[in-house]
């Protein structure tokens, strides 16, 4: 990819979905960097490919993957391994980050994030598969916080608590979805703020924010509202314990026109701002 725009995000990005591939070279208003599921664009060299190619040349494009399965018992699958680092290396992508779950028993994709139990076995595994895989695509692995709607049987630690292990033991960064801290409190009990304060804010790479939904009396993450006061309020928290790191605004459900989700990418911005200035929303104090 030739011409490429810087390679680090900063600010808030969006994620790049089929529904923009033509708006999102009209419009003229802000966008900081784009995030991606690479499950779409490897061994993929059709229409999303040649998207990607031209939004790589004008903004940081980061790779966010829902199907490696750190927490199962499969081997990786080589072939995607390789095309991953491949489509990592042409955008010049400084990291690459996956969800702490598992997605796949014994070959079978279950096309969900699944809780893992947590307990010190499950820390071992997982780290040492963050481990290998960051050492196979020769950059850092973040791991995502999942929202998750049961606690596994055997459990003997929080979720704060598991969190920090893995990070700690696979010594990678944290994928801070705060959505998810808001929804998983709602869902288990307790302050979200407390839910905040048990991860390893100090190893915060990057954030997501969404919206979510209530069924039944639980909050679902689907991806697919617009974010609400309390899950702002989260966010407000955890920007003042990181500092800036860039954060993405996720909409992935009932995907409206381009024009309201940048709206909610202003909103969230806005908090952005309001927490650590406008110099840092535009990355001129970033390191």
């Amino acid at each position: 990819m030739n011409n490429r725009a810087p390679s680090k995000p900063h600010g808030v990005g969006i994620g790049l979905r089929p529904p923009h591939y033509e708006s999102i070279f009209e419009t003229p208003r802000r966008i900081d960097w784009l995030e991606i599921v690479p499950e779409n664009f490897v061994d993929n060299d059709g229409t999303a490919r040649r998207v990607l190619r031209r939004c790589a040349e004008r903004w940081p494009v980061i790779a966010h993957g829902v199907s490696m399965s750190l927490g199962g018992r499969s081997p990786f699958d080589d072939a995607y391994v390789a095309g991953l680092k491949q489509l990592l290396d042409e955008l010049d992508a400084p990291y690459y980050t996956d969800h702490l779950c598992y997605a796949a028993i014994e070959g079978v994709a279950y096309h969900d994030l699944l809780p893992l139990p947590f307990t010190e076995e499950a820390v071992r595994h997982c780290a040492g598969r963050i481990r290998e895989l960051a050492d196979r695509l020769e950059r850092p692995v973040g791991v995502e916080n999942i929202s998750f709607y049961a606690v596994m049987p055997g459990s003997d630690m929080t979720h704060g608590e598991f969190v920090t292990a893995v990070t700690e033991e696979a010594d990678c960064g944290l994928l801070l979805d705060v959505n998810n801290v808001f929804v998983n409190a709602s869902n288990h009990g307790g302050d979200p703020l407390a839910w905040l304060r048990a991860l390893p804010l100090h190893r915060t790479m990057q954030m997501h924010v969404a919206g979510h939904q209530e069924e039944e009396g639980r909050l679902i993450d689907n991806h697919g509202r617009p974010v609400v006061a309390g899950v702002f309020s989260v966010l407000r928290e955890a920007l003042a314990a990181t500092g800036a790191v860039p954060v993405l605004l996720e909409w992935d459900t009932d995907i409206p026109e381009l024009d309201r989700v940048l709206d909610e990418a202003d909103a969230v911005r806005d908090v952005f701002v309001e927490i650590l200035g406008a110099d840092a929303a535009t990355g001129s104090d970033a390191a």
